[in-house]
């Protein structure tokens, strides 16, 4: 899917009187995933967690009172190498075993200047990861799906950019290997369930 394709929503083109309640939508597990990024030995590496659950509910004639609660289970984080995941889900880092899942929940949208989306909108809430619960930020994207009408919100693209510090949620292990801040993209594929 290119981005160039995808037309960002904009309160302007979403205020359909089919859509004027706020709209609960399901998750496409099989197309979403967590992705995150670390330095390691200032090597930038990637991993996935996939995302177990999302009740999400977007209301397109007011797009801040929007919301997200979204859970990944930590016990199946991956990277690209076995000594890393392994390290990753261990007691000084993740403590999948005793933690196996982290969740967001939204506090708060904002749009853009003039009221889009499309123009700079973060999503704010909190994140409870190993057991802390620290307030968090991301850059939020939300697209219809390439050649849709525009009044047509059955299927939507949600991409959230952000990042976090490690040391924040007590995941201090492997810091003379590991940078504290991890970058975090959610891109998420969700279909409206009304």
């Amino acid at each position: 899917m290119h981005r160039r394709h995808i037309l960002a929503l904009g309160l302007a083109a979403i205020a359909a009187p089919t859509w004027a309640a706020p709209t609960s939508y399901r998750l496409n597990g099989a197309t979403s995933t967590i992705t995150y990024t670390f330095t390691l030995e200032g090597t930038p590496l990637n991993g996935t967690v996939p995302i177990d659950r999302a009740d999400l509910q977007i209301d397109p004639n007011n797009l801040e009172a929007s919301t997200a609660d979204v859970t990944a289970d930590v016990r199946r984080a991956r990277t690209g190498l076995i000594f890393a995941t392994e390290a990753l889900k261990s007691r000084s880092v993740l403590a999948a075993d005793d933690f196996p899942l982290a969740r967001f929940q939204s506090t708060k949208v904002t749009l853009g200047a003039r009221g889009r989306i499309s123009e700079g909108a973060t999503i704010e809430g909190m994140l409870t990861l190993r057991g802390v619960t620290k307030p968090v930020r991301f850059d939020a994207q939300l697209f219809r799906a390439p050649g849709s009408a525009a009044d047509d919100l059955s299927a939507l693209r949600v991409i959230l950019n952000g990042s976090i510090n490690r040391a924040d949620f007590d995941a201090v292990g492997y810091a003379d290997l590991v940078d504290n801040t991890v970058a975090i993209e959610i891109d998420a594929n969700i279909e409206a369930t009304g």
